[in-house]
């Protein structure tokens, strides 16, 4: 059953209460889901952000005593077909963080045009030209996602994530995968400090999570007080938590927030990946941001391709993953 995406969802078939619907997403040209979802996840080995062997991306939303299944295709051009199981009460809210996830009404057409015009950079965005700048779907796991990711190689701190998830999450198996679904504040606030130094989280790292749990949890921050500011601001207002330094605010901001404006410059990771792109080149990193003007935080996404393109992991079907494997 095919819906128009303002419409609530209804539900196509049920069984115990689990109710399909499925709905033809419009998205703004040029898209192409595999790239979102691989900007999403980062890596392959990603538990939460799933891609499917067909190309489909596969997550869990939703309360855990209520969740929702996604299911995401790139059925046209410019068309994602998503089809949702779960209790049709929480259909329409999954389908507002499907468009929100993925981007769907992003226009890019300024990065676009401003990259073809830098020779180093041109390239790259062609090969990479209908990636959708990514968001998480709660400003929470944008906040852990950037301190796990704090001064750590991609692979490590991925690795820590996979052992939280383990320890933390609740996972469903669909379609051959194990999905896990993101951890509540609760749950991480609820967690002794042992499990997370088991999975290789610092002591400030766990403290950092647990003041920003706290600050979200009591409602001292929340994401409307950052939406309602400009990104400097909204900027300043995460740093006042104690562990969140410049870096990691501009990264929820991008990951968090959708904010294009922002760009983490001061990032190991994003030299090594600029020196990749460009290879040998000449490159003026600071006049490459100002030509890219307001939507500068898509060359952070561009960037992070490029290095997943080199490792093989751009478009990678998520491995089986065994429900309660440790590894």
């Amino acid at each position: 059953m095919t819906q128009s995406p303002g419409e609530p969802a209804l539900p196509a078939n049920s069984r115990s209460g689990m109710a399909h619907a499925r709905y033809d997403l419009s998205v703004v040209a040029p898209c192409r889901l595999d790239l979102t979802v691989s900007a999403l996840r980062r890596l392959s080995t990603n538990m939460v952000d799933v891609l499917t062997p067909d190309g489909a991306y596969v997550r869990v939303l939703g309360a855990a005593r209520a969740p929702i299944f996604v299911r995401v295709a790139q059925t046209g051009p410019e068309v994602f077909t998503v089809i949702l199981e779960g209790s049709p009460s929480g259909h329409a809210q999954a389908l507002a963080l499907v468009r929100r996830m993925l981007g769907v009404d992003r226009d890019l057409t300024s990065f676009n045009r401003a990259a073809k015009r830098i020779p180093w950079l041109a390239p790259l965005a062609l090969r990479m030209h209908g990636v959708k700048p990514p968001r998480y779907p709660t400003l929470w796991e944008a906040c852990v996602n950037a301190i796990v990711f704090q001064q750590l190689s991609l692979f490590a701190a991925s690795a820590i994530m996979r052992r939280l998830l383990h320890a933390l999450a609740a996972p469903f198996e669909r379609e051959g995968l194990a999905l896990y679904q993101f951890p509540s504040i609760e749950r991480v606030l609820e967690a002794k400090d042992d499990m997370g130094r088991t999975a290789g989280l610092s002591a400030n790292k766990l403290a950092t999570l647990r003041r920003m749990g706290e600050a979200l949890a009591s409602g001292a921050l929340d994401e409307s007080m950052l939406e309602e500011r400009a990104s400097p601001d909204a900027a300043a207002l995460l740093r006042q938590i104690k562990g969140i330094g410049p870096w990691t605010a501009t990264v929820i901001l991008l990951r968090g927030l959708g904010r294009l404006d922002v760009f983490p410059m001061n990032d190991s990771s994003v030299t090594r990946n600029l020196t990749l792109v460009a290879n040998a080149m000449p490159f003026d990193a600071a006049a490459t941001l100002e030509a890219l003007g307001a939507q500068r935080g898509m060359l952070y996404y561009h960037l992070l391709l490029a290095r997943l393109e080199a490792s093989g992991e751009v478009g990678r079907a998520s491995g089986p993953v065994a429900l309660g494997e440790g590894k």
